[in-house]
Formats: structure tokens, sequence, C-alpha cells
């Protein structure tokens, strides 16, 4: 599953809209134990599974799809909401990992590519990953740097 969290930008009262759409989603997800999307939308894949928001998070949730981020169906949300939003995205047993930001009526999508993944090493001996001569516990802080530096060289 990928592992998605957006956070919508736009008025005030038009985030409360979104924000009861996502709870009446996460609820009947709940009631009818699969995946969910708007009513309104008119693309058929892409479901929300596990939809979380945080008490007081307005406009920011967390989410679950299959393999990849859902960008037409959040697109389309934000369309009909006339909103901006960003998508941070990972699902690293196909090693997608991205950034997606959707302004006036604009998105940019950028993400990690084979190579940004073959940047650094994992040592099984010492549990540890090598980038740029440095020891890191973990590749999450190693992946958000190389995405960062692909982020200031595009366009988001």
């Amino acid at each position: 599953m990928c592992s998605n969290t957006v956070a919508f930008e736009g008025k005030s009262e038009t985030i409360d809209k979104i924000q009861q759409l996502f709870i009446a989603m996460a609820e009947k997800e709940k009631e009818e134990q699969m995946g969910q999307l708007p009513d309104f939308t008119t693309i058929y894949n892409g479901y929300f599974f596990d939809i979380y928001y945080n008490e007081g998070d307005t406009g920011i949730f967390q989410y679950q799809t299959r393999w990849s981020p859902n960008l037409e169906i959040l697109e389309q949300i934000a369309q009909y909401y006339k909103v901006d939003f960003v998508l941070d995205y990972e699902e690293m047993g196909n090693l997608v990992y991205g950034r997606a930001d959707y302004k006036n009526g604009e998105l940019t999508d950028i993400y990690l590519e084979d190579e940004d993944f073959e940047a650094y090493q994992f040592d099984e001996e010492t549990d540890t990953y090598h980038f740029e001569g440095k020891t890191y516990d973990s590749d999450c802080e190693i992946l958000e740097i190389v995405l960062e530096r692909k982020i200031k060289k595009g366009t988001i």
C-alpha cells in the first residue's frame, strides 16, 4: 500500500467542506470495510483506505492507496472545491517516493527514480545506510534529502 499525506490549501470555509468529505468517507469506510471515493468523482480507481486525520488538523489527511498515489482523484477534489494541495507519498516496496503540488490548476509531481535509490548503500553487517560519506540508521533521512534536492531543482 502507498502511504499518503495530503494538505489542502484554500479558504477556511472550503477546507471545512473538504474536512467533512474526508470524515464522511472515513466513517463509511469503517461501516463498509472497503475503500472510498468522493460521490462526485468520475474516476473509479485510486480508492482511499485507512483514512486518518489528527483532531485539530483541518484539511490534512493521511490515508493508503494501492501501489501508487491517487493524484487524479485529488485533482478532481481540488477542482471541485477550487483549492490547492500538497501530497507526500511513499510505497517503498515499489520504490515510489515523492511529492505532488497542485497550485492554480497545475500539478507538479516530483519523485525519486531508480538512480536516486541507487545513490546510497545498505550495510547488512552494521545495519546502517551509507550516503555521501555519512552513515545513517535509516534510509528515511536520505530519501528526504534526495527528494528535497530534486524539489529545489524543480518547480515546487
